[in-house]
């Protein structure tokens, strides 16, 4: 069991802990009772309710001295973050490769999987991505990524075809073919920017292209800026509001998959975890995705894929082997497969699984694990990023922009700056 001043030291980097959550109350996990093991997995993936509750009975209809029992709360990281100051920890949690897994692995509060066979499983390329998440190579591998998302372009195949529209493969490619788009008296893009996140579908896209993979960790060791490597993305990004509907801003989400699903634009530049909510407003619509080609060397050409829910075992989890026994289980085809169709995602593991068509355009990149990280999987949320860039996109001035993510990185991660490098130096 990990000290209470572990605990409290893994997340000293939270600026403000939510006050205790009413109700969250210890569980049982950990317990027996005649000879059951109780197994609780806290996801945050409360959008996969329904499924979750299938693979749960499914679990518990076939195992005697197992009971699987899975939870999907809103805001759940602040929920398990509230929990882990309480020293109140689930068995196994799943969430997503991003700054969290970051910090959970440099707390130590996540059990060493390599002695878990089924990692076997996994595409070397989604194992790479958890590695370049840590701050600091750290030896072992601390989560089983399963499920990944693809993000890009989406567009309209039926409007696409009746046009004689191709798919382009470069910028130049992009930006013509939006200018073709516009010139036939069709909206090219939806964006939905009122909702700040939705900024970082094409940010994400065009970063991995226009800069190293690893800008955040060069940052980190001091070998350069964001001004210059993301000069380029954001003037692109910029560039792109002429194709948008009219006040971006003005528009969420909801609003932008509305809009793409009724056919009012050609183009949404979004991720794969989009497919649901479009096609529940009309479930007719004929769509597939291509890469966002962001730079004019095709070479570059890559998808923006990360992954989107792993499962990492508790450090203080008590039945280490039961819980090794429910990854098993969600390791299993049917249960993947369940998962993928149920919100149109891309396995991290290696396997005949039949993707969503959907994602046809993409299919060649995930086949050939031609993938990159998201960028803002290595921002603190205390950043809040999106909303800078929602900022930058309304006055439009990349200078300033640029300076303020320069400045605010410094701020935010000074800590972790002073680690990377007193790293380095001892390597050297």
């Amino acid at each position: 069991m990990l000290t209470r001043r572990q605990a409290i030291k893994a997340f000293a980097a939270i600026a403000a802990m939510a006050p205790a959550l009413a109700g969250c109350s210890s569980g049982d996990s950990g317990t027996t009772s005649d000879g059951v093991t109780n197994i609780e997995i806290v996801s945050y993936k409360q959008e996969a309710t329904k499924v979750f509750a299938q693979i749960q009975d499914g679990f518990n209809a076939t195992h005697d001295n197992i009971h699987l029992t899975i939870s999907s709360p809103k805001e759940a990281m602040t929920v398990l973050k509230t929990r882990f100051v309480r020293e109140d920890y689930p068995d196994i949690i799943g969430f997503g490769g991003d700054v969290n897994y970051s910090d959970f692995v440099e707390a130590g509060i996540l059990a060493d999987l390599s002695s878990f066979q089924g990692l076997s499983q996994v595409k070397q390329s989604y194992l790479d991505i958890l590695d370049t998440l840590e701050y600091i190579p750290t030896d072992g591998t601390f989560g089983l990524p399963w499920m990944a998302n693809a993000a890009g372009v989406l567009y309209n195949r039926t409007m696409f075809k009746q046009n004689g529209w191709e798919i382009p493969g470069s910028w130049d490619e992009f930006v013509s073919l939006m200018d073709t788009i516009k010139a036939a008296g069709v909206q090219p893009l939806y964006a939905g920017y009122k909702d700040t996140w939705t900024t970082l579908a094409p940010w994400n896209a065009l970063a991995i292209e226009l800069s190293p993979s690893d800008t955040c960790q060069m940052v980190n060791e001091g070998k350069t800026t964001f001004t210059a490597e993301y000069r380029e993305v954001a003037e692109k990004m910029y560039q792109l509001l002429d194709y948008m509907e009219e006040n971006p801003f003005a528009y969420g989400y909801n609003d932008a998959c509305t809009a793409f699903a009724k056919g009012q634009s050609a183009m949404f530049m979004i991720g794969s975890y989009a497919m649901p909510q479009i096609l529940s407003v009309n479930p007719d619509l004929d769509i597939d995705s291509f890469v966002m080609p962001g730079s004019n060397d095709k070479d570059k050409l890559v998808l923006n894929s990360g992954v989107d829910l792993q499962f990492s075992v508790m450090e203080s989890c008590p039945n280490k082997d039961a819980a090794y026994e429910v990854l098993d289980y969600l390791l299993e085809s049917s249960n993947i497969q369940t998962y993928i169709d149920a919100q149109s995602s891309v396995p991290c593991v290696s396997g005949d699984f039949t993707l969503s068509e959907h994602l046809d355009g993409m299919r060649t990149y995930i086949d050939e694990g031609k993938v990159a990280d998201f960028q803002d999987h290595h921002y603190p949320s205390q950043m809040s990023v999106d909303a800078q860039i929602q900022t930058f996109l309304m006055d439009g001035d990349v200078d300033k922009f640029l300076a303020k993510f320069d400045s605010d990185w410094v701020r935010y991660n000074r800590d972790i700056i002073r680690k990377v490098q007193d790293y380095e130096s001892s390597k050297e």
